[in-house]
């Protein structure tokens, strides 16, 4: 399969894998080889495989709304995104840090809750919450981890930053 790099463009956005239409992105270069040897079948074939895998092994979400839940396949592209490492040792501490941050924040609700009576959260927003348990006030889970999950969404503005 040929890919017309020059013909690539993503106006308006950043791409992490072509540079402005101009070739891969030197991080991205080993797999943008890789992916040019692929046939469109090939990828194609892939791209069918990983989403029937997906659905055979019930990997889904739930997405919440007024009116109930609803499950759905979780999203897969089978182009892995790469980031440098330069740029991933930033990411990956900025995530340790907010993982920090909210178990800290949800520690003080079920403790202190210093940020109620700081005003900087409302009282109202955690007494109406169905997820409070009151019956966990007080209580100090193994390790201060409260939040044994957590998903952040990687974003980049127009620029890459």
């Amino acid at each position: 399969m040929t890919i017309h790099w020059q013909q690539y463009a993503a106006p308006g956005c950043y791409d992490e894998l072509i540079n402005n239409g101009s070739g891969p992105r030197p991080a991205a270069q080993a797999l943008c080889e890789y992916l040019a040897s692929l046939s469109d079948e090939e990828l194609h074939e892939r791209k069918t495989a990983a989403e029937l895998a997906i659905l055979v092994l019930g990997i889904t979400f739930t997405v919440y709304t007024e009116g109930g839940s609803i499950d759905r396949a979780w999203p897969f592209d089978i182009v892995p995104r790469i980031i440098p490492k330069h740029e991933w040792d930033r990411t990956e501490a900025g995530l340790k840090q907010r993982v920090q941050a909210l178990n800290l924040f949800i520690d003080d609700l079920y403790h202190d809750q210093k940020i109620i009576k700081d005003g900087v959260f409302p009282a109202e927003v955690l007494t109406q919450s169905v997820n409070f348990r009151p019956q966990c006030v007080g209580v100090s889970p193994r390790h201060g981890v409260w939040a044994h999950i957590c998903g952040s969404d990687l974003v980049r503005d127009k620029d890459g930053t």
